[in-house]
């Protein structure tokens, strides 16, 4: 699809995005000097950065994979979308069910560039794109593109992957996950991964000093404040683990290191989990 720019949209280029910022640590190219400049930054705080993104992006592969093959689910509200990279979570899930519909939710106009990528549905499938920002969780469920799209009478799955720890505290982070997961009926599922400082703090400090310094307010949280996210909900195993210790049997969608050597947890930095909702 063409980079060509529809007028309204202002992507703020001078400016570091987290979305492009994730591009970069995956080698993708939609990303600006600003964001470069920033990664970099991060990256010589912490290498293990591009580790902690791959491995965050096979969580979700394995995530979805298990949530349409062993337990039905078939509806997605993929919240933090970032620029598309194959597969997408629509392929993988169609590739399990091809009658799965996702709705992708993101706040940067250069995911809506790409958008065309992410409405490429199977044909028994749907998909839609929506521009909202997690922080107003009621306008993503109000959007006539959810309501056209996704049945919340039926279980949803609700994606939110690298995403929580751009909402701060302050920001009421944990109840923003909640009052999406109470419009979801039961049945519905929280998959959710969150960068964590618990291996190694001071290089997580930096690495929060650095996003602070480009304008983007990250809280990198412990395990516990992750587990609170999925409060009332039931955790299917192996509960909260580290990106590539959860299920890593059931294939990464893809795109895979490969046989190498397991990275180590303070290099993946990631806490995930999936739980269902009773």
């Amino acid at each position: 699809m063409s980079r060509e720019l529809p007028n309204a949209l202002n992507l703020r280029t001078d400016k570091a995005h987290s979305a492009r910022m994730y591009d970069f640590y995956l080698g993708g190219k939609d990303n600006y000097e600003a964001d470069r400049e920033a990664a970099f930054k991060v990256a010589a705080a912490y290498p293990g950065i591009f580790v902690c993104a791959r491995e965050n992006r096979e969580f979700m592969h394995r995530a979805t994979r298990v949530l349409a093959r062993d337990y039905g689910i078939r509806q997605w509200l993929d919240i933090g979308t970032g620029i598309p990279t194959k597969p997408n979570l629509h392929e993988v899930a169609q590739s399990v069910a091809p009658e799965a519909r996702i709705v992708y939710v993101d706040n940067d106009p250069i995911v809506l560039v790409h958008a065309q990528t992410l409405l490429s549905s199977s044909a028994e499938g749907r998909t839609a794109y929506i521009r909202a920002d997690v922080n107003e969780p009621d306008a993503i469920l109000r959007s006539p593109e959810l309501i056209e799209t996704l049945d919340l009478t039926k279980p949803v799955a609700l994606s939110l992957n690298a995403l929580m720890h751009f909402v701060t505290d302050a920001q009421d982070a944990h109840g923003i996950v909640r009052r999406l997961m109470e419009a979801l009926p039961s049945g519905s599922a929280l998959a959710l991964s969150h960068c964590t400082p618990d291996f190694d703090p001071q290089t997580w400090q930096k690495v929060t000093d650095i996003y602070d310094r480009a304008g983007t307010p990250v809280q990198f949280r412990g395990k516990a404040a992750v587990a609170d996210f999925f409060t009332d909900l039931d955790l299917i195993e192996p509960g909260i683990v580290v990106g590539h210790r959860w299920r890593p049997s059931a294939g990464s969608g893809g795109d895979a290191s490969g046989d190498g050597p397991a990275p180590s947890d303070a290099d993946v930095s990631l806490w995930v989990g999936v739980g269902l909702k009773s």
